[in-house]
């Protein structure tokens, strides 16, 4: 897995490419506590168009991260479900708890 990030002012960006499974999903977790944390960003938008695989400690990151982002009464957005995670996130009936976008535009609106 490959976690690229691009921050604008109070709003970042977290692109992420490969599986997210039980080893790499502590990076991903890192990475978006660390965004609201340390850095105080306001938005968070989670790019998964390039994972084709996710497991369920790959759920957890991203649960923690929509935690996190309550906590601070910040936004956490997921853009770009492909099958595979938005099949994860269907059957976990987790779906609709996430904000969902399909463009990093409708993610900033």
């Amino acid at each position: 897995m490959e976690i690229n990030v691009k921050r604008d002012g109070a709003r970042s960006i977290v692109y992420v490419s490969g599986d997210i499974d039980l080893y790499t999903s502590p990076k991903l977790r890192e990475t978006v506590l660390d965004l609201y944390r340390k850095r105080e960003q306001k938005t968070v938008v989670v790019n998964l168009q390039e994972v084709h695989y996710i497991d369920s400690s790959g759920i957890a990151s991203l649960v923690e991260g929509l935690q996190e982002s309550k906590k601070v009464e910040a936004r956490f957005v997921l853009v770009g479900l492909n099958e595979a995670p938005r099949h994860v996130l269907e059957l976990t009936r987790l779906l609709s708890v996430f904000e969902i976008a399909e463009s990093e535009e409708e993610a900033s609106a």
